[in-house]
């Protein structure tokens, strides 16, 4: 065996030993067809015919085999493809040999039955050796001279199709053994108990908790490229009460070349379990759009605005310029942004969107063509503790962003909202729904050359601050987790799906003056979602993991809504976008009473805040909880902060006055930003 290996280590004594033996067959197959012909009746005559004619075959031979690439390859990973060249190989032999010996004047005397014999010799023989070279690679070097490498993990496959036969095909040659697949699972019933490579089908999803009880299997490779989203869904639940750490193939429009290879599984996320089909947008219609423009991103070093960042410089824009007023995080999604394109030049600012004077000093030096405003204070608890400043960054900064925008001429700007606006209960729902009704509404900015536009967001997964990354910290520490309430439901959307909907949302010709929104099914409860999570972490929830419930939050909802009584949802072109309009609006009033909410948030008396945020929008209405709440922190029984009634602290500074040219009351010096 050591001599076998050091002769073949040279590629071209090895290409000839391989070229040898399938010369060698060639001929035994000559002989042998003339054995058979004449019935092991061998008599010199004939003998000699077949030896005379020999050297014709193997000449023949030699070159259709070099002709048809057969002449060297890996016969321990030959497949269909080898099979069909060497039986086109062998034809075209069998039928060129008798014109071959013709010319030569050496075909008389030997019947046309010799040819066909011969063909299906050399077939039999040449297919016979490379299978034995698979077979014997497959069940004796790669279970026993594979560095002493112990059996994989024990695993099924669960899909007997094409992508899990090619699956199968590749770990059986795996001389890695990483997997030793015992088994495939499939809901077809026609294929029960057929079997594939060696590998039954031994039952369906619904069979998987006792099957691998006792096949004693640990891991369920999932080759289903096809699969709904309520399919998959449903098998990674059966794996998880099976206790099998399940690992998933890709979508079918992810697997461009169709090939199905160990590196393109992963493991199943939250986002999967779903229950609805991702939706991916047609963003061939946006390069046009960004290509050589300056484009600004505010809120670039959260979750939503740096994957927007590192979205749109693929559209080769001219410079980008990312406005975010934390430090670190606006460091390093600089770095990552200008990674993904070198050639674009990307330009971190440091700044607020309160600051007036700031943001003129950036529009009037960079000029930018797009605008996406993704800054915002988002956490509904963090909001409700702080009032002044969720209305000053979210409603003010809103507004003075988008002044700017207008008075430089800005061609289009898109405002990043949440479903929290639709009938607000929070500080968050009323300042975003406030923001949404600057940009679309207000007389000064719709006169302008600007394009505004909004778009509205479900919760992102994943994002900065959502439940899914509060739950996996939890589940590191232990548990338990905290869910507000059992029934409480959200929309989800993954961070992909936002940032497709707001660059598309950008150039829908539907979308000027209106609000876009993604169709994200039906809402899922917040308890399932733990549930699912701690399952996927091989834990049983309630048992490994508890979940317990902290009541609902102040501002916090049951469910969200998408659509408000006085909106009307439009059908668009896209199929998963829809565009929302409001009726029965007035500008002018939401001017003037703006004014007064910019002179309130100065003066930081939460109280008439409260009631100025009611007055501006009737269906929040926060005032006899936040009363309550008052009363009972002075009583010593509250949870809350106490809330100043007096302006004992200064108001927010950074600009230039009050919104749309009202004087800004007189404040003192200090307060809670500091601003360049």
């Amino acid at each position: 065996m050591r001599n076998l290996r050091v002769l073949l280590r040279s590629p071209v004594r090895r290409r000839l030993l391989i070229m040898g033996a399938q010369l060698a067959l060639c001929a035994l197959g000559w002989f042998t067809a003339f054995a058979v012909v004449y019935e092991f009746r061998m008599t010199p005559p004939v003998l000699g015919r077949a030896v005379e004619t020999v050297g014709f075959l193997v000449l023949l031979r030699l070159v259709l085999l070099y002709r048809f690439q057969l002449d060297h390859g890996l016969w321990r990973h030959v497949g269909l493809q080898d099979l069909l060249r060497l039986a086109g190989a062998t034809v075209t032999g069998s039928l060129l040999l008798p014109l071959v010996l013709a010319v030569a004047g050496r075909l008389e005397g030997i019947p046309l039955s010799v040819f066909i014999l011969e063909g299906l010799f050399a077939l039999l023989f040449l297919g016979s050796i490379r299978i034995v070279a698979r077979v014997l690679h497959e069940r004796l070097y790669a279970r026993f001279y594979s560095n002493g490498a112990r059996p994989g993990t024990r695993t099924f496959i669960i899909g007997a199709g094409d992508a899990g036969e090619q699956l199968l095909r590749q770990l059986l040659h795996d001389s890695r053994q990483l997997y030793d697949v015992v088994g495939l699972i499939d809901d077809d019933a026609t294929k029960r108990g057929c079997v594939l490579h060696g590998v039954a089908v031994l039952g369906a999803v619904d069979d998987l908790r006792w099957l691998a009880a006792m096949h004693r299997v640990g891991v369920a490779l999932i080759a289903i490229p096809s699969a709904r989203a309520d399919q998959l869904r449903r098998i990674i639940e059966r794996c998880m009460d099976a206790g099998l750490q399940a690992k998933l193939l890709p979508p079918l429009q992810d697997t461009v070349t169709g090939d199905v290879h160990m590196s393109r599984f992963r493991d199943v996320q939250v986002e999967d379990l779903l229950g609805r089909d991702p939706v991916t947008l047609d963003l061939e219609g946006v390069a046009p759009e960004f290509g050589g423009q300056v484009i600004l991103i505010t809120g670039a070093g959260g979750s939503i605005g740096s994957e927007l960042a590192r979205q749109v410089v693929r559209f080769h824009p001219r410079r980008v310029i990312l406005l975010e007023r934390a430090e670190s995080p606006l460091y390093f999604t600089q770095l990552d942004v200008q990674r993904a394109n070198p050639s674009v030049d990307v330009v971190p600012v440091l700044a607020s969107v309160t600051n007036e004077d700031r943001l003129d000093e950036i529009f009037e030096r960079y000029r930018p063509d797009s605008v996406f405003h993704a800054a915002a204070y988002k956490h509904v608890p963090l909001l409700e503790a702080n009032v002044v400043e969720g209305v000053w960054n979210n409603v003010i900064g809103t507004l003075r962003l988008a002044r700017c925008a207008a008075q430089h001429a800005t061609r289009k700007f898109v405002l990043i909202s949440t479903d929290k606006a639709v009938n607000p209960s929070s500080i968050l729902g009323v300042t975003k729904l406030l923001a949404e009704r600057v940009v679309l509404e207000l007389p000064s900015l719709r006169a302008s050359g600007t394009d505004f536009r909004v778009v509205r967001f479900g919760n992102v997964l994943g994002s900065d601050g959502s439940v899914v990354p509060l739950f996996k910290r939890q589940l590191a520490a232990g548990g338990p987790l905290t869910v507000t309430h059992p029934e409480v439901r959200r929309y989800f959307m993954t961070i992909p799906e936002a940032v497709q909907l707001v660059l598309q949302a950008s150039v829908l010709a539907d979308g000027a003056g209106r609000i876009a929104l993604l169709e994200m099914g039906t809402q899922v409860r917040i308890v399932e979602l733990a549930e699912q999570l701690i399952r996927l972490a091989g834990l049983t929830p309630h048992m490994d993991v508890k979940i317990e419930f902290t009541g609902l939050r102040p501002g916090e909802k049951l469910e969200e809504e998408l659509v408000a009584p006085n909106e009307r949802a439009l059908t668009t072109g896209l199929q998963s976008i829809r565009v929302v309009e409001r009726n029965g609006t007035s500008g002018g009033v939401l001017a003037q009473r703006l004014r007064h909410l910019a002179q309130v948030t100065a003066l930081r008396n939460e109280q008439v805040l409260l009631r100025t945020l009611a007055g501006l929008v009737p269906e929040y209405q926060p005032l006899g909880r936040e009363l309550e709440a008052l009363a009972d922190t002075t009583a010593g029984n509250g949870h809350r902060p106490t809330r100043r009634s007096t302006p004992a602290r200064r108001g927010p500074r950074g600009g230039r006055g009050v919104p749309l040219g009202m004087p800004m009351p007189p404040r003192p010096h200090r307060g809670p930003e500091a601003e360049p």
